[in-house]
Formats: structure tokens, sequence, C-alpha cells
């Protein structure tokens, strides 16, 4: 080294906006598996209870079929199909109904009915969302401080939405495979119900019955409710993380240390349970309009419905209640799965920064 050359600058200290989308990805594929196994009973109800009230009927269709007690004259010890069984017994009343009655007649592990599409579903969707809304608000609020300051606060509200968006767009064929799934009790006699795979074979082979083929373009049934989908996605996650930034930066603050996993976790937890109560509720007309769109077999309907015929129809005969139909099961379901899913997500990126920060100081 030459005389008189100081030591070289040290290198700027990484931060979070350095963490690629890659890791960024596989953090929140983490936080989604936990989710989505955790919360899969409330979709369920929710599926159920705005599938009942579109109309599908509920009725026992498999020899193991168990009937309440007091109806079990139909079978022996209340097994078996059971035709005394009161109306009753088949039509949900809410949440905890549902629950009750999927447990005693279906089996406990069918209020896990479709987990499976749930996490082909959450990994890819939150993989992509996640890490999108993060880059996006990054940009946005980066070109925000150097051109026009008023856009800041809108930063959260239009990543999300885009974000949302796209992950909407490449996951909507496993979706709509999910909601089938959660909504139809259907079942091989003697075998397993149709899984992912075969659901998506059934909606394809249902093009043979249109009248006129043309109308159908290749695949483009697997996309069916896309539009709903996006008209419920994209304002819920607007709602949503309008509402988390604020408070989880207020949170923050008051504990002061943004070095600590645990307040990470604890401000991105307490801000994402609020911020999916809100959103969820905010949005349950679009969802009950989605719900209805994709269980929707008659393939002429499939056809000609669209996200604001649905909603004037269940405005029309169901009135208020209708368009709110799962309000609960949504609503108790989004708040710890957002919590779980933005503060998992955090504390993994905050970890992996760390190890990042400090095998770059070695």
């Amino acid at each position: 080294m030459e005389q008189g050359q100081g030591p070289p600058p040290p290198k700027p200290p990484a931060t979070e906006r350095d963490i690629g989308f890659a890791e960024r990805a596989v953090a929140a594929a983490g936080a989604a598996v936990v989710s989505a196994v955790l919360v899969n009973p409330l979709d369920v109800a929710k599926t159920r209870l705005q599938a009942q009230a579109a109309g599908v009927v509920y009725n026992p269709i498999w020899s193991d079929f168990r009937c309440y007690p007091s109806c079990s004259t139909g079978g022996i010890n209340g097994l078996g199909p059971c035709s005394s069984c009161s109306p009753e017994c088949f039509q949900y009343r809410g949440t905890m109904d549902v629950f009750s009655k999927v447990t005693r007649q279906e089996g406990i592990f069918r209020l896990w009915r479709g987990t499976g599409a749930s996490l082909a579903l959450a990994v890819p969707t939150v993989g992509i969302y996640l890490p999108s809304y993060d880059l996006l608000r990054n940009w946005i609020e980066e070109y925000s401080d150097r051109n026009c300051p008023k856009l800041r606060p809108y930063a959260p509200l239009i990543s999300g939405s885009i974000a949302r968006s796209l992950a909407c767009i490449t996951c909507c064929p496993i979706e709509l495979a999910r909601t089938r799934m959660q909504a139809f009790k259907e079942s091989n006699v003697g075998g397993k119900p149709p899984g992912m795979w075969k659901t998506l074979i059934g909606v394809l082979s249902s093009r043979q019955s249109i009248k006129s083929p043309e109308n159908v373009r290749g695949y483009h049934l697997l996309w069916t409710g896309l539009g709903a989908q996006l008209a419920r996605d994209a304002p819920y996650s607007a709602i949503c993380w309008t509402v988390l930034e604020p408070i989880r930066r207020h949170v923050t603050r008051l504990f002061g240390d943004q070095s600590n996993a645990t307040v990470i976790l604890g401000a991105n937890f307490s801000a994402g349970f609020i911020a999916g109560v809100i959103s969820a509720g905010a949005t349950c007309p679009l969802d009950v309009a989605k719900t209805r769109r994709q269980i929707e077999k008659d393939p002429e309907r499939v056809l000609s419905m669209n996200t604001r015929r649905i909603l004037l129809e269940v405005w029309r005969k169901e009135g208020v209640e209708g368009l709110f139909r799962g309000a609960g099961p949504r609503m108790g379901r989004a708040g710890p799965s957002v919590g779980i899913v933005v503060s998992s997500y955090e504390v993994v990126k905050h970890l992996m920064h760390k190890n990042t920060s400090n095998a770059a100081d070695l």
C-alpha cells in the first residue's frame, strides 16, 4: 500500500431494500404454509354458507354418512343413509353449526378439505404477492420522494392492488379448484372425493355440454370467476395495506427497537390482524359473487354470469344479509391469516437480512 493512502472506505450498511425477490418469495411462501393449514376450517365454513345460499343442497350422498341420534331410525345406530332426517340436519345456520355438522356427518378431517389446494394456492400466491408488494411500494416511495411527495401516502394502496392482481391472474385455476372442493360434498363411492387435478379436469369436461363450443377458448374455463376474484382481491388488498402500514409503523415506533425480531413479530401480527378483519368485512359482497361464480355448474350460465349481475341478483332475492353471507368466518379467517403471513414474512425476511449483513461484515 502506498504511503499516505488510507484504508478503503467501508461499504455502506445493507438495508432491507437490498433483499432480492427470490429471498422475499421464500420468506413469504413459508409464512403462507403455516397460515393455510391453521385457518382452512374457517374457509370451509365460509364457502359452505355461501354455497348453501346459492342453492347447493347438502344431502347425504355416501354410505358412511352420520345422522344425528334423533334421526337414527333411517340407519343402524345413526349410521347409513338417513331417509327420516329432518331438513334441519342438512342446513347450516352459522360458522359453529358448519363445524358441528361437518364433523359429525363427514368426519373432522373434512374441515381441512381443500387444504392441498390451499397450500398449492398459498405458496405461489403469497410468494408472488408479498415480494411484488414490497418492491412496488419501495419503488413508488422512492419515486414520490424525488418527484411527487403527495403520492407517497398512496404507495400501499397502489402497490397492493397491482401485486394482488398479478397473483390472482397467475393462480386463478387453483383458487377455482379449492372453492369447488370446499363447496361440494361430492365423493366417489367407496373412495376419496376428487382432488385438485380431477376437479379441474371436471371443469374442462363441461365444455363438451356447451351448445356453442366456439365461445370457449381452450382452457378459458380454468379462469372462471377471475373477474369476480379481481373485483374482490384488488380492493381487499388496497384496503388491507392502507390500514396495515400506518398501524405497524405506529406500533413499531412505540417500542422503538426496529431491529428486534419480537417487536417486528408483534407489530406486524397486530397490524395484520386488524387490517385483515376490516378489509375482509368490507369486501364480503365481492367474495359472495366470486364464490357463486366459481361453484356454478350450468355451462350456459357460466358464460353469461358477471360480478355485477350476481350482486344484483343476491340483493333482490336475499337483501343485505345475502351480500354479507359468510362474513363472520371470512373475517375470522382473514384476521389471523393476514397477521400470521405478514408477521412470519417480516420476521423471516429480517433474519435473512441479518444473516446476510453479518456474512458481508466478515
